[in-house]
């Protein structure tokens, strides 16, 4: 075992990060700094630094990251359009780089020689977090106690928990894992590992249910400038705050629920649940704005990069090259989504209802249905027959066989 002076944990306070203070004082006898970003988890940040301390900790850091979160790594993202395997909307994934950096930041400052997470040796955070460290300080020393330790259980940790006197919220009877921040709400472990069980109502957070949520529609409009939303029915506010507000608007009527069984980049399947309200809508009011504001051919292009862009955020590459590189073509073509979405939110479900912009292409002049003077249709003769030409070519070969 590598002998460690001191190590920056990132901290969240739950059953696997407090086992983990005690665990590194046990056995690499190191000085632990905990490390808690606030990215929005709102009450489950109170009270960590008695907490930590009350472990062992020698202190907790505590930075406040949610404008730089939302402004620097899920707009971005959300540009993109990005969506993993067609459902998963990334939340855990994009708040790991950030943590990452800051953690860096932190062991830096503090002179530690290693850093720690409490990812498990079966999930994906353990490679976004350590890609990221690699990316960010080739020389740091990181340690993850999931690959060493012989706790290999939830309830062997609640055991070793329960033998220094840690306080969890972790509990046999709600034994699932959460993981917070301010675009979503993700629970695994426990009874969702079963992909036949249909989670409890009482899991939820940050949404009702869509049977409980009111009989009525509720109408708002988003506004994009460049491809970001700056305004909500009108009211412009600051990143971190238009989402707030948009995942109690969606909360309340019953959006942003999924449940997925993904495939992981170490290679397994797994179940997760999520809650993404407030970004739900933004997806949703993202493409309408593009639909009226991006040229056909740019859309195709960008579109045909998503599944990429989505692949690289989860699986950790947010600090690569190639990521940066599609960022840059992500934002080149973001450049004229500029308008106004407006969308009808019912029971779980988000629909466009409207879309205007500026400098829109939609044209009523050439859509219409009723009389015009700038489109000839005869012109769609000759369209026809030249991309028709290969399938005729094809059907008269076959002919003659």
């Amino acid at each position: 075992m590598r002998k460690v002076r001191k190590v920056v944990l990132a901290y969240s306070g739950g059953l696997d990060t407090s086992v983990i203070v005690r665990w590194l004082i046990e056995n690499y006898g190191c000085e632990v700094v905990c490390f808690a970003a606030d990215l929005g988890q709102g009450e489950e940040l109170s009270g960590l630094g008695k907490k930590a301390k009350a472990t062992g900790a020698v202190k907790l850091v505590t930075c406040d990251l949610k404008k730089v979160f939302v402004r620097d790594y899920v707009f971005p993202m959300l540009r993109a359009n990005a969506v993993y395997e067609g459902v998963y909307l990334l939340g855990t994934s994009i708040a790991r780089p950030l943590i990452a950096k800051e953690q860096i930041n932190i062991a830096n400052r503090e002179k530690a020689d290693a850093v720690c997470h409490g990812a498990t040796g079966k999930g994906n955070d353990q490679v976004r977090f350590e890609l990221s460290y690699y990316a960010l300080n080739p020389k740091i020393h990181c340690i993850a106690p999931w690959r060493e330790w012989d706790l290999n259980s939830r309830e062997s940790l609640i055991a070793y928990a329960k033998k220094w006197k840690i306080p969890v919220s972790t509990t046999k009877k709600k034994p699932w894992s959460m993981d917070r921040n301010l675009f979503h709400l993700s629970f695994e472990g426990g009874e969702l590992e079963d992909p036949w069980s249909r989670p409890e109502e009482e899991m939820y957070v940050l949404s009702v249910s869509p049977q409980k949520a009111p009989d009525r529609e509720t109408i708002i409009t988003v506004d994009y400038k460049n491809g970001n939303p700056v305004a909500v029915d009108g009211n412009k506010m600051a990143p971190d705050k238009l989402l707030a507000h948009l995942n109690k608007v969606a909360g309340k009527n019953g959006v942003g629920r999924v449940d997925v069984v993904e495939n992981r980049f170490v290679g397994m399947k797994s179940r997760g649940v999520y809650e993404t309200p407030g970004g739900t809508i933004l997806h949703a009011a993202h493409r309408a704005v593009e639909s009226i504001t991006l040229d056909r051919e740019a859309l195709k292009l960008r579109d045909s990069l998503i599944p990429k862009y989505a692949e690289l955020v989860y699986n950790g590459f947010w600090f690569s090259p190639e990521r940066e590189a599609l960022q840059a073509l992500m934002d080149e073509v973001q450049k004229p989504v500029t308008g106004t979405a407006r969308l009808s939110l019912y029971k779980g479900n988000v629909t466009v209802i409207g879309r205007k912009a500026p400098k829109s292409l939609f044209d009523p002049r050439f859509a219409t249905f009723e009389a015009d003077s700038v489109y000839n249709q005869a012109d769609a003769e000759g369209f026809i027959k030249l991309n028709a030409l290969r399938l005729s070519i094809r059907a008269a070969l076959s002919t003659r066989r």
